[in-house]
């Protein structure tokens, strides 16, 4: 049996390193995609998580409701992530972006090459079509679909009901096939769905 986030916290606020670790573990993926979400281009991602879990190991005894340890986490990490922008904004307006990481299975790459290279250029398209929704609706869709992360552990994490989740996550599908309805294919292939036009 696996324990609760609460148990685990307070372990954690009894000294257990192991158990803080577990939270960690747990959440890692959605804190690197709030992370990713907000300043996740500019090479900040992984500077933003390791912020993040530090404030949070710090202020662990601070935390009134154990059980509400994953949207608390969350908030932790967009404020880390926004000041994180306000420290570095001078800069980031002079860089360039970078690209967001995508990789082809190297059968794909040998096998077609140009399939390879659409299959890149297709990603970039659909993550500028996921980086053009309004903010509330980017996490979810990342966490969902990149993170593969169920309703139940995107609504533990942002403290949202499952309705609302499952609401937002029909609203920005409609928005992204919208959006990539005017791309010149007819199909755009993703690793986590397939958006038709």
């Amino acid at each position: 049996m696996h324990p609760s986030d609460a148990e685990l916290v307070e372990l954690a606020r009894a000294g257990s390193k192991e158990a803080f670790g577990r939270l960690v573990t747990r959440y890692q993926g959605a804190v690197h995609a709030t992370a990713q979400c907000y300043a996740g281009r500019y090479g900040a991602a992984d500077d933003i998580v390791q912020e993040s879990f530090w404030a949070a190991y710090r202020s662990l005894r601070s935390l009134r409701r154990p059980e509400q340890f994953a949207p608390w986490l969350k908030g932790i990490t967009t404020r880390t992530a926004a000041n994180w922008l306000r420290r570095n904004m001078s800069r980031v307006r002079r860089e360039t972006p970078l690209p967001h990481g995508r990789t082809v299975p190297v059968e794909d790459g040998r096998a077609w090459p140009d399939a390879a290279a659409n299959t890149v250029e297709q990603l970039a398209r659909v993550q500028e079509a996921i980086e053009s929704l309004p903010e509330p609706y980017r996490l979810p869709v990342v966490l969902r679909y990149m993170q593969e992360m169920s309703y139940e552990e995107i609504s533990s994490f942002t403290g949202d009901t499952v309705d609302e989740v499952r609401g937002t996550l029909r609203r920005a599908m409609r928005q992204l096939r919208e959006w990539l309805k005017d791309e010149e294919t007819t199909e755009v292939v993703v690793p986590w769905r397939r958006v038709r036009k």
